[in-house]
């Protein structure tokens, strides 16, 4: 590992701490080094708080002159909510600037990089270029296309069956999966399932690990069918969005939105539109999104190729059954070779059980209107 390398992976592993707080803002970290020693390290704690390099500098005080600057996303140009990070750093008096990529934020895009040069900075892009990308999945998406990430969680036994057939599945996966789980529900916005999932579940959707962040929790309800008296309905621990079509009934939702829940009417005559509801969350800020649906949600969001990652939990549980079911429901595909495969696969042991994440590689991409 070069030297570039170990402060770069020092400022990553910095940003990467404050994942599941930064929405919609990016992961950021940085670190300052002067005289071989390090003087300065910050993080993008909040939106609307100082950036990475702000609290770096303000850590290294006049130590950052003459000193370099390694930070895992271009150092911001524009003014929003805080000043513009190249500009601190110009004025701070940084020799040497270290970025591992580029922003895709169209207002940045190499604005930053720009300012720096002009004052006669040294200025090298691309050290630890992929991980940091990988990093940020979820804000390179949201920023481009005002849309959330998609991630798709199912747990499932070695025969990929998530109940029993008469719907049993506490608990398919160990108590280290689900704590995992909670983990992701934490680092996401929204958690979707379907009404159905609420009708014979009643979960309450919520993160229970310390400090944990709850996210909005989104259902899918084409009649408005979901009870009054479920969870997510009542206990007020977190948002409760519902999706519906419109096939909705007028006096369930009066219903519903007195009881403080937000309804969302797409423009599915019988059936919830997923782009229209995709739409409206990146409107609402809402840049990711974990799908916790029974196997009819997860094929439809499959089909529509509207999966970003794919996690899966699977126990070494053997359950059978024509009638138990699995992960993904709908018709499924006629040939093997329209078969989706997963790219950069990672599976690792948690507990008794396997995670597998992956990210799904669509080969006709289908073009929507």
């Amino acid at each position: 590992m070069s030297e570039h390398e170990f402060y770069m992976n020092l400022a990553i592993n910095n940003a990467k701490a404050m994942k599941g707080q930064t929405d919609p803002n990016p992961l950021v970290g940085a670190v300052i080094i002067n005289h071989n020693r390090i003087v300065g390290v910050g993080a993008h704690l909040k939106a609307g708080e100082p950036h990475a390099e702000i609290h770096a500098l303000r850590m290294a005080g006049e130590q950052a002159r003459g000193g370099t600057i390694y930070v895992t996303l271009e150092p911001c140009s524009h003014h929003g909510r805080t000043g513009p990070c190249a500009e601190a750093i110009v004025k701070a008096g940084i020799k040497k600037v270290i970025v591992a990529t580029l922003d895709p934020n169209p207002i940045v895009a190499g604005n930053g990089i720009n300012i720096l040069k002009n004052a006669n900075i040294e200025v090298i892009v691309g050290i630890c270029e992929e991980e940091s990308r990988k990093m940020n999945e979820v804000f390179n998406k949201f920023i481009l296309k005002k849309q959330p990430f998609i991630t798709l969680k199912s747990a499932t036994t070695l025969d990929g069956k998530i109940s029993t057939a008469t719907w049993d599945s506490k608990w398919i996966t160990s108590e280290e999966a689900r704590k995992d789980v909670h983990q992701l529900r934490h680092e996401n916005v929204g958690i979707l399932v379907g009404v159905h999932t609420v009708i014979k579940d009643d979960p309450e959707l919520t993160t229970r690990i310390e400090n944990g962040r709850n996210p909005i929790r989104i259902i899918l309800d084409s009649t408005l069918r979901i009870p009054l008296d479920s969870k997510v309905v009542t206990d007020q621990k977190a948002d409760t969005w519902i999706f519906t079509s419109n096939q909705y009934k007028e006096e369930a939702k009066k219903k519903l939105e007195q009881q403080g829940i937000k309804v969302f009417v797409t423009s599915g005559s019988n059936r919830v539109d997923l782009h229209d509801t995709l739409t409206i969350l990146g409107e609402h800020s809402v840049s990711s999104v974990l799908i916790e649906g029974g196997g009819e949600v997860n094929a439809s969001f499959l089909a529509q190729q509207l999966i970003d990652k794919l996690v899966l939990y699977v126990a070494p549980k053997l359950i059978g059954g024509k009638q138990s079911p699995g992960f993904l429901g709908g018709t499924g595909f006629e040939k093997m070779a329209d078969a989706i495969d997963l790219e950069h696969l990672d599976i690792q042991k948690i507990g008794k059980d396997f995670k597998f994440t992956g990210y799904p590689v669509y080969k006709n991409l289908v073009t929507h209107s």
